[in-house]
């Protein structure tokens, strides 16, 4: 059994600088669809659901976009900006999936829908760059 953990290891190990890259992309696609979807600005579905006027459903997505086109960009940046950027772009996200669960998912505390859904994750991934910065 030992053995087979070794072979694994030693295959995977060979990929386990994707690791970060793969949360960030993620985090980013997703942050960057859940703004392009609010489109054209400003956003009538959200002035019609949440009595947004018509700046605020123009920033929201904005915002969106900007924090998720953010944290994928400062991944490539090799030096103390990218940590600056990735930190803020994070800041900027779990901002937002706070607001997005106070105002939009203000039934699902504490419940089972929260931690089923994919707000409660996009929000852990979102804090975890904030806490930690850019780790590679």
């Amino acid at each position: 059994m030992k053995y087979i953990d070794d072979y694994i290891n030693s295959i995977l190990s060979r990929f386990a600088f994707l690791d970060f890259w793969i949360l960030r992309i993620f985090l980013g696609i997703a942050f960057c669809i859940h703004g392009y979807q609010a489109f054209p600005l400003p956003s009538k579905g959200l002035m019609e659901w949440f009595n947004f006027s018509p700046i605020l459903a123009t920033l929201v997505p904005i915002a969106a976009i900007t924090g998720g086109s953010a944290i994928i960009i400062s991944g490539f940046l090799k030096n103390p900006l990218g940590n600056l950027l990735t930190r803020s772009s994070a800041l900027v996200i779990v901002v937002y999936m706070c607001f997005a669960f106070l105002i939009a998912h203000k039934d699902w505390f504490i419940t089972s829908k929260l931690f089923t859904s994919e707000q409660i994750f996009l929000f852990g991934i979102g804090l975890f760059f904030l806490l930690r910065g850019k780790t590679v």
